[in-house]
């Protein structure tokens, strides 16, 4: 808990009172709370998302009849390199963030993160860089050489103007951020599991949080690599990436996607986590393969680093090298396949309940494996250089992404909100919303696989009326439209449900994991008591005791409550105090980084911010004066 007490006597000056900072706005600009600090992720995050659907449907308008001219070539390449890396590095890796935030505690009975002030500094960097990125709008044009960045593209000879400039700095700044997380929750992971918790007896939520933060830490240094060497090009004329004074476009590729495929497990693993923490709880049976799940998953993030050069089969790397990574490629699908198998025998002879979170669990599956088919179809590299660059690819990726990642955040908002909030979102509105999301997914993406079969390019602005396109694009369009009125249907659902709130018990879908053994929303301090385990699904196995001893069925009355808070005595548990000096690092290195295309005056007073906030920051006390800490 958080106490008000006088400053140190040593150390930099607190900006603000401390009564005023537990109040208001200041509660959430301060605040070092795991569960606050994931709202927050998911609330910017979900902006984002909206901004992103825009630029979708704004790309979908251009293409929806032949010989079109809504919107100019210009502004039209801005949109689909905007889209695509909002899209990845905007929504869903923050929105997983939001998860990870708000559950990890929560899962392994911990009080907090290993390093709370690591966690707000992470999400501060992640906004002011988000807001950096996205300010090329207003200051002579957005990124526009497309999401990947491709030399010579994106040099300056080619690419003049700071559209792309902005775009790599951003990334670097996001990167900080993902960083961060991504060290604060393999320390949280390994560190503060409750007493008895094994790996083998952790949730699967937390093996893949755990999994993708290896590879957070291991992919993101990477891409800072390539960005400092894009940014040394376009702002101090090296030239890494010119071919002509030397450079080599094809390195930035290499370095790009060997950061890039270990990202699209950064992406999906989370989703997988989700989806298996749903399924069990909602077919009343334990996850089938608990350890298969686990090793696939593991073996995903090992093998990811092995098969980056598939995207660049038509690059010219020769025959042994496509051989090898046609091999890896086609490898990489069998642990992916392990998982969808394990989650088909899970919900096989379940007591299976239709709620709005296992449709969208399902429709994940389903749409997740429809990806993963048009995947393998990849793999073969002289069938994939006849992919490459079209609509096929398009199609692919967002089965994965859209229909995977996307599907299966929406089953994880619904199956934990009445966890974070108190309060139940509308089941009827939301079932609404998966159908509305299903039908308009695959009404805009399936028709882009014989689109790209049929030779559509991908990035294409605009194409001729008697290429035999005009057809499915319209169709792509409208289905496009139909999503967006998918997720206006949830944001109505969110409202609805805040004016009418249907308040939600502690454990409302008698769940199996730690979280649902406390309060909605939990306390501040989490745990009263932290917990003690010794099983996988140990809070399932406390409420029904008679299940470990072999009977399927055995009694399903409850046999323990919620944990009952309302005799603590606060006093006695200590948390880590508010702290502003994360967010004014946050806004430091923006403007340090802004500071590189415009003027060293920026610069300076970003990197002055920074130094200040890391020197008050480390004079902040770990524990308050008087306090001892539990």
């Amino acid at each position: 808990m958080s106490t008000i007490s006088k400053p140190k006597q040593f150390g930099l000056p607190r900006l603000f009172p401390r009564p005023m900072s537990h109040y208001g706005i200041w509660s959430w600009v301060g605040t070092v709370d795991h569960k606050k600090i994931g709202t927050m992720y998911g609330i910017v995050s979900f902006f984002w998302f909206i901004m992103g659907g825009i630029e979708a449907l704004l790309i979908r308008l251009q293409l929806s009849h032949a010989e079109a001219n809504i919107i100019d070539p210009e502004l039209y390449n801005q949109l689909f390199t905007m889209h695509g890396t909002t899209m990845v590095f905007l929504v869903v890796m923050p929105l997983s963030a939001a998860f990870f935030n708000w559950l990890i505690p929560l899962q392994i009975g911990a009080r907090d993160v290993a390093f709370p002030r690591l966690n707000a500094l992470s999400l501060w960097v992640f906004v002011f860089g988000s807001l950096l990125m996205n300010i090329s709008w207003f200051t002579g044009g957005a990124p526009n050489g497309g999401w990947f960045g491709y030399p010579p593209n994106s040099t300056i000879q080619f690419n003049p103007g700071n559209g792309m400039t902005y775009w790599v700095m951003g990334l670097n700044v996001l990167g900080v951020a993902s960083i961060a997380a991504g060290l604060n929750f393999i320390v949280t992971i390994i560190n503060m599991r409750a007493p008895g918790m094994s790996f083998m007896k952790m949730p699967v939520f937390t093996w893949m949080t755990f999994i993708t933060s290896i590879l957070i830490v291991l992919a993101l240094p990477i891409l800072g690599v390539a960005g400092i060497q894009m940014t040394a090009d376009r702002v101090y004329g090296t030239n890494f990436f010119n071919s002509e004074a030397g450079g080599d476009p094809i390195f930035w590729q290499h370095i790009f996607w060997l950061f890039g495929h270990p990202e699209v497990y950064i992406l999906i693993l989370p989703a997988m986590g989700i989806v298996s923490e749903i399924l069990p709880t909602f077919s009343r049976k334990p996850l089938f393969g608990y350890s298969f799940i686990i090793f696939s998953g593991a073996g995903i993030g090992f093998m990811g680093w092995f098969v980056w050069s598939h995207h660049m089969f038509t690059v010219g790397l020769g025959p042994a090298a496509n051989t090898a990574f046609t091999i890896s490629t086609m490898f990489i699908a069998v642990p992916t396949g392990v998982k969808i198998f394990n989650w088909m025998a899970t919900l096989w002879g379940g007591s299976i309940r239709l709620t709005t979170a296992m449709l969208f669990s399902i429709g994940f599956i389903a749409m997740f494996t429809i990806g993963g088919l048009s995947g393998v179809t990849h793999a073969v590299s002289p069938s994939d250089a006849q992919q490459q660059d079209t609509y096929y690819i398009v199609a692919h990726f967002h089965y994965v992404l859209f229909g995977g990642a996307i599907f299966a955040i929406f089953a994880g908002m619904f199956f934990w909100w009445p966890k974070f909030f108190g309060y139940f979102l509308s089941e009827r509105l939301g079932k609404l919303s998966f159908i509305l999301m299903m039908i308009g997914f695959n009404l805009q993406f399936a028709p882009m696989h014989w689109l790209g079969l049929n030779g559509m390019p991908r990035r294409i602005y605009t194409y001729a009326d008697n290429m035999g396109w005009e057809l499915s694009n319209l169709a792509a369009t409208i289905g496009g439209f139909t999503i967006a009125i998918a997720v206006a249907s949830f944001i109505v659902n969110v409202i609805y449900s805040m004016r009418n709130k249907k308040l939600a018990p502690g454990d409302p879908w008698d769940g199996r994991t730690l979280e649902w053994s406390i309060s909605s929303p939990p306390p501040h301090y989490n745990f009263a008591k932290l917990p003690e385990v010794s099983h996988i699904d140990d809070w399932w196995y406390k409420k029904y005791p008679s299940l470990l001893e072999g009977s399927p069925k055995g009694d399903l009355t409850p046999k323990v409550k919620v944990e009952d808070t309302s005799k603590v005595n606060e006093s006695d548990i200590h948390l880590p105090d508010l702290s502003y000096y994360p967010l004014f690092i946050g806004i430091g290195l923006s403007l340090a980084a802004l500071g590189v295309m415009y003027t060293y005056a920026l610069v300076t007073i970003g990197l002055i911010l920074v130094f200040w906030g890391s020197i008050g920051w480390s004079t902040e006390p770990v524990n308050e004066p008087g306090q001892d800490h539990h």
